[in-house]
C-alpha cells in the first residue's frame, strides 16, 4: 500500500457512498410518479421472491399515474396485491391487463416527513464519507510507522484526503438542497 493507493481507495469509496445516497435518495417519494417508486418491489414469481422490473413493464402513464403491465395475464393480481402491500401508500386499481398506480399529492406534513428522511440519509452518507478518511488517514499513519512514507508526504496526503472529504461533503449538500426543492414542490 502507498499513499497514493490510500488516496485513490479512499476516493473511490467516497465516489461509492455519494451512488448509494443517490440511489437512497431516488426511492424518496415526492408529488409526481416515477418509476423508480416501484424498483424495490418483490413479487411472488413461480415460488421465489422477484423483482417487480422482471415480471412487468414498468411505465408513466401521466405524471401522477405509473402503469404497470405484467408480462403473463395471471400475474396481474399477485403484482397488484405486492404493491399494495409493499407499504408505499399507493393504491393500485386492475383495468384488464394494465394496473394502473395512480400516487396521491403529498400533504405538507408528509412532505415535511419526507425532508427529514432526505436530511437523515444524506447525514448517513456524511458519516460514510468521514468514516473513510478516518480510515484512509490511520492507513497513513501506518505506512509512517513501516516507514514507507515520510511525515511530510503522510502531512500532503492527509490534506489532500482532507479536501477530498470537503468535496464530497460539498456534493452531498448539493444532492440534498435539489431533492428537498423536489419534495416540496407542490
Amino acid at each position: 500500500m502507498t499513499v497514493a493507493d490510500a488516496k485513490k481507495t479512499a476516493d473511490q469509496k467516497m465516489q461509492k457512498s455519494i451512488e448509494t445516497l443517490k440511489a437512497d435518495l431516488a426511492k424518496v417519494r415526492t408529488g409526481r410518479a416515477h418509476t423508480g417508486i416501484l424498483d424495490h418491489v418483490m413479487v411472488e414469481y413461480y415460488g421465489n421472491p422477484t423483482h417487480l422490473s422482471q415480471v412487468a413493464n414498468v411505465t408513466l402513464i401521466d405524471a401522477r399515474t405509473i402503469g404497470v403491465q405484467p408480462f403473463e395475464k395471471k400475474m396481474v393480481a399477485v403484482v397488484e396485491k405486492a404493491i399494495r402491500e409493499a407499504d408505499l401508500g399507493l393504491n393500485p386499481a386492475t383495468q384488464g391487463e394494465l394496473i394502473r398506480v395512480p400516487t396521491p399529492p403529498l400533504t405538507e406534513e408528509r412532505r415535511k416527513e419526507m425532508v427529514k428522511l432526505v436530511k437523515s440519509e444524506a447525514e448517513d452518507a456524511k458519516i460514510a464519507v468521514r468514516n473513510i478518511r478516518r480510515d484512509a488517514n490511520e492507513t497513513l499513519k501506518k505506512l509512517v510507522k513501516e516507514k514507507a512514507c515520510s511525515e511530510d508526504e503522510e502531512r500532503r496526503a492527509q490534506d489532500e484526503i482532507q479536501k477530498l472529504t470537503d468535496k464530497f461533503v460539498i456534493e452531498i449538500d448539493k444532492l440534498v438542497v435539489e431533492k428537498e426543492k423536489e419534495v416540496l414542490t407542490v
